[in-house]
């Protein structure tokens, strides 16, 4: 566990308490003479799209009616599998420990963390096992000091550091404070030096603090690999993202990560209309007063046909990326593009209910004795996959033990492309059933960072997948969410002192 200091440890105290106190803050806050918003849609119901619909409940009141429009199920890229008795986690899987908005949901929702198993992982480089946890600390720790020095420390430093930075968004977002774009947000949280590592590869910012290749190589690539299916060429923020993931204490939702969604969504009050969004064009319109005031008209294709509606608000919660979602926007100056710059990069997850080959992983041991759950890989010609992970069910059984290897259980294989048949022969003895996902999950992260697209992409239309371009994980999208939603309600109500601004440490100072 990355080593923390008593003042940081006070402060993420003091965030805590906070958070659970901080609902109501802009409605009392708010101007009561200005009307609220009336109909605010959300286009997306996945973890984003999900937290902006009880982010918006929040900061604008019982009196709007939002609705949130999704074709697939609730909770996008998070989705379970069912296989024999048991449900599997197919999609996000992970939630770290210092991920407050996701605590602060369940708690909110009542739902219960999963259940832990203890794990243990090792490293293959497409010919045989190069690292394997041993179940004593001590002796990984030797092992680890033995062939990288203090490299291994220095990154739980390096990666402590970024998190500390990181946690500020939670004091700003706390006090009501939201920024226009990714670039401003990323800069409230830690200054120039994480838009420095947006423009530059992990390798180079770790090469940078001193790290050596053959640890990047041997440690930080496999890590990347599961967590991003690409390189330690990704920009050096979202690497960083990707390291925390490698942290103990790491947690899951009991029944499924996707639980959180569908509590959210019941949180919020909202209206769930299952439809695909094609198109969303803006109208104006006479108002009581004489002015004009301009409303969204969002259409929709659904089981009963087409449709439309009038939104005050709306918040696009999914990717406006080619192969993602084809919303053409019409009637807009400056236009808005359907898709922006950049793609989403592949990977597939393929679910075997099956024995492992042993002589695959180039290992001698018998399968009794291998209880690695995790397997992770080197960035190597040989290697076709980018992990093999062993998997629990989404709700822990009582007296649940996890089955060794000579057993046959469910495994996830990530991969760049589909499995052959003759690649799982190889990975497997025997098997009953396969279950193969292509997610477009994260986006391709090449630096050095173009402009991430915008939070606001009109007056009162906004674009929550933004931050996606910085990096990918549910506790980004959540961090988006209670943005965009404080964006919304600050620029409903004209309240500019709260956005964009960094002066909330200055001003903390002043109220002392």
């Amino acid at each position: 566990m990355p080593i923390m200091n008593p003042h940081t440890l006070s402060l993420r105290a003091l965030l805590f308490l906070g958070l659970w106190h901080s609902g109501r803050r802009s409605l009392a806050s708010a101007p009561e003479l200005q009307e609220q918003p009336r109909k605010i849609a959300v286009v997306g119901a996945g973890i984003g799209g999900t937290a902006a619909a009880f982010y918006l409940r929040q900061e604008f009141g019982a009196g709007a009616k939002i609705d949130v429009y999704e074709p697939g199920d609730v909770g996008g890229r998070l989705a379970t599998v069912k296989i024999g008795d048991h449900e599997y986690e197919m999609g996000g899987a992970v939630i770290h420990p210092l991920n407050l908005h996701m605590k602060h949901f369940i708690e909110k929702l009542g739902i219960p963390p999963r259940k832990d198993v203890p794990s243990k992982m090792a490293i293959f480089d497409g010919k045989e096992l190069t690292y394997e946890e041993s179940d004593w600390f001590i002796i990984n720790v030797l092992r680890m000091l033995w062939r990288y020095g203090f490299n291994f420390l220095r990154m739980q430093m390096w990666v402590e550091g970024v998190l500390d930075k990181f946690m500020r968004i939670y004091q700003y977002q706390q006090y009501g404070y939201s920024f226009s774009s990714v670039e401003r947000l990323l800069h409230a949280m830690g200054g120039d030096s994480f838009l420095t590592l947006m423009n530059q590869t992990l390798e180079e910012a770790m090469m940078g603090e001193g790290f050596s290749q053959v640890f990047l190589n041997d440690i930080v690539a496999p890590i990347t690999r599961v967590n991003y299916g690409q390189s330690v060429r990704i920009n050096g923020f979202v690497g960083a993202v990707s390291l925390a993931g490698a942290d103990s204490g790491l947690w899951a939702v009991d029944g499924g990560n996707k639980r959180v969604c569908s509590g959210l969504l019941y949180n919020s009050k909202s209206e769930l209309i299952p439809a695909r969004v094609t198109s969303i064009s803006v109208k104006v319109r006479p108002s009581k007063s004489g002015s004009t005031t301009s409303f969204y008209e969002v259409n929709s294709v659904g089981e009963s046909g087409a449709a439309h509606a009038l939104y005050d608000i709306v918040v696009i919660a999914t990717p406006l990326h080619q192969g993602k979602s084809d919303i053409t926007f019409s009637g807009f100056s400056p236009p808005i593009p359907s898709h922006y710059p950049g793609r989403y990069h592949q990977t597939v997850s393929t679910l075997v209910h099956g024995m492992v080959n042993m002589s695959y992983l180039g290992t001698t041991a018998p399968a009794s004795e291998f209880t690695v759950s995790e397997v992770l890989t080197t960035d190597s010609k040989g290697c076709i996959i980018n992990s093999l992970s062993s998997l629990d069910p989404v709700h822990i059984p009582k007296g649940y033990k996890r089955p060794p290897a000579s057993q046959g259980k469910v495994w996830k294989v990530f991969s760049q492309q589909p499995l052959s048949q003759e690649q799982l022969r190889d990975m497997f003895l025997s098997w009953d059933s396969v279950s193969e996902t292509r997610w477009l999950a994260y986006p391709s992260y090449r630096p050095p960072h173009r402009k991430t697209p915008p939070f606001i992409l009109h007056n009162r239309l906004y674009y929550l997948n933004a931050v996606e371009w910085a990096a990918s994980a549910m506790e980004m999208s959540a961090i988006s969410a209670r943005n965009v939603a404080l964006l919304a309600h600050h620029r409903w109500h004209q309240q500019v002192g709260k956005i964009d601004q960094e002066d909330l440490h200055t001003r903390l100072r002043g109220e002392l």
